[in-house]
């Protein structure tokens, strides 16, 4: 049986998003030949497909027709200093944590809203006001304990990184397990190549990630993951793992279903997924994939 991952909110979400992104000044007749080029990706996506997968294809016909490939470097390394500039006071408070495991988790995943994918409007202002109340972010207790039971007996973990910025506190939370169990080994997985914000081999040098991790590549440029278009690296090193932790709505979208030992690590940014999990916007989540019902075609 196959996982359906597509759902009716993120086939709204990307019509919003992409049935209009054309340049300002395209003729009609090239507004219209892509509009239907776009409802054609979503009338021939596969049900198993996660919403990145789709985007990614959208994304090939604007380059196609009209060479469109917003250039997200500079703002990748304002966040990246952004969050660097705050990286030794938030460490301090790990250190000082009476559970730095559970207030790493509360960073990072509160680190998650640096996301020009998934958040209209990605404000200073507001990831500050989140960063300030990222110790109240719920964890579910359940998924906590079983979380850092398999990260104390694991001999290898994986971390599937996100987004620019959010990278430092996900540096921060690796420092984090490896002094709770210095015998794991810890591989950090990028993008391969840009995609939106996300990061890539270039944010991972610029915030010092390799200090903490061994860090790959990916070997593709969707905002997720999928285990099929893995390099072969990449698939070896997530499938010989004894925990992985994946950052992001869009790793969650790409791998529900994989039937390993995932846990997903998030910020609800949208109305589909605060829908799907019954919280308000912007509140995080951690859970296990084997937590997760999977609707199967």
């Amino acid at each position: 049986m196959k996982t359906i991952r597509l759902e009716p909110g993120c086939v709204r979400c990307i019509l919003e998003k992409q049935l209009d992104k054309y340049p300002a000044d395209a003729a009609p007749q090239e507004q219209l030949a892509y509009m239907q080029a776009v409802l054609k990706v979503l009338a021939d996506a596969d049900q198993t497909m996660g919403a990145p997968v789709i985007v990614r294809a959208i994304n090939t016909v604007q380059k196609r027709m009209f060479g469109m490939e917003r250039d997200f470097s500079e703002i990748k390394a304002h966040y990246n200093d952004i969050m660097l500039s705050q990286a030794d006071e938030i460490a301090a408070r790990l250190e000082a944590a009476e559970d730095p495991l559970k207030l790493g988790l509360q960073y990072a995943m509160t680190g998650n809203y640096i996301d020009f994918g998934a958040v209209r409007s990605v404000s200073e202002d507001k990831l500050k006001e989140l960063l300030d109340a990222a110790v109240s972010q719920p964890v579910d207790e359940r998924e906590y304990r079983a979380l850092r039971e398999d990260l104390l007996h694991a001999g290898k973990v994986v971390y599937i990184l996100d987004n620019c910025g959010e990278i430092v506190l996900d540096k921060l939370l690796m420092q984090v397990i490896r002094r709770l169990n210095p015998r794991a080994e810890v591989t950090a997985l990028v993008r391969g190549m840009p995609v939106v914000n996300d990061a890539t081999m270039e944010d991972a040098r610029q915030v010092g990630l390799e200090h903490v991790a061994v860090v790959i590549g990916n070997g593709n440029d969707i905002g997720g993951t999928c285990l099929e278009e893995l390099s072969d690296e990449a698939l070896a090193v997530v499938r010989g793992a004894d925990v992985i932790l994946a950052k992001g709505q869009g790793n969650f979208e790409t791998l529900t279903g994989c039937g390993l030992n995932v846990y997903y690590v998030f910020l609800c940014k949208c109305a589909a997924f605060a829908q799907r999990f019954a919280v308000p916007v912007y509140t995080g989540i951690l859970i296990n994939e084997r937590e997760i019902e999977h609707p199967d075609e």
